[in-house]
């Protein structure tokens, strides 16, 4: 006889107990950047590999997409693809990373290529790709609540930066700004579905699970960045270097 369901607010603390346990916000890279203990060559390293991340979501959000039948969760879930595209040119997130980038020294044009991504960056964010791709819809859309504890590091972040970094300003940390009010609202609607779909221990289990894989890819990139350029400061054949695609 199989298990009955938790609850609906059960499951929601089940949900929330993986991020206060998994969330990235914890790896001590985070610390460190936030803190103001990176040098500016270990934050050139994070925004440049943080970028193959940033511009794969909206390609992991339109090949979810392309699988949904719902025509009211496409056009809810769309707009996550605008926030990250934008919707005229010079808009969106990932031209608001290319401002960081430009204002951290980089040539955004270099960090646009996808050079020297850590050989761990991608394979972590390809699998997050190909997750959302082929699972179920049930965990593809669970595996995005990491969101749920996103706007805590993104406060902290811009704190951090603003504080103990001369290249943080508005335009530049501008991306982290957006995202205070963008990932509550898609939060919100991406944790309502999840509750109401979930609604058998095997889909409960599926999601929570789907939400610790989707930590693991974020832990994952932090642990091959402070590897390769804080401790022991091992860099793989074909990284970034610092010194290289400056502006």
């Amino acid at each position: 006889m199989s298990a009955a369901p938790q609850s609906r607010e059960e499951f929601k603390q089940r949900l929330h107990a993986i991020g206060d346990e998994r969330y990235h916000d914890k790896h001590p890279f985070h610390h460190l950047l936030h803190s103001g203990g990176c040098t500016v060559d270990q934050v050139r390293a994070w925004v440049v590999n943080r970028y193959y991340y940033q511009s794969r979501i909206p390609m992991k959000d339109a090949a979810f997409l392309s699988r949904v039948d719902d025509h009211r969760l496409r056009r809810t879930w769309r707009h996550r693809i605008e926030d990250h595209d934008g919707t005229t040119e010079g808009t969106g997130g990932i031209e608001r990373w290319l401002k960081l980038a430009a204002g951290v020294g980089l040539d955004p044009e270099y960090v646009r290529s996808g050079v020297g991504i850590l050989p761990a960056t991608r394979f972590a964010v390809d699998a997050y790709v190909r997750f959302v791709r082929e699972e179920p819809l049930l965990p593809a859309v669970a595996s995005s609540l990491t969101e749920l504890f996103a706007p805590k590091i993104h406060k902290d972040r811009i704190a951090g930066l603003l504080k103990n970094y001369n290249f943080a300003n508005e335009e530049t940390i501008s991306y982290f700004q957006h995202r205070l009010s963008e990932a509550p609202r898609d939060v919100a609607f991406g944790l309502e579905w999840v509750l109401d779909n979930a609604v058998t221990i095997e889909g409960q289990d599926s999601a929570a699970a789907a939400l610790i894989f989707k930590t693991e890819v974020l832990w994952a990139q932090l642990d091959a960045l402070n590897s390769a350029y804080v401790d022991p400061g091992r860099i793989p054949l074909g990284a970034w270097m610092p010194g290289e695609g400056l502006a």
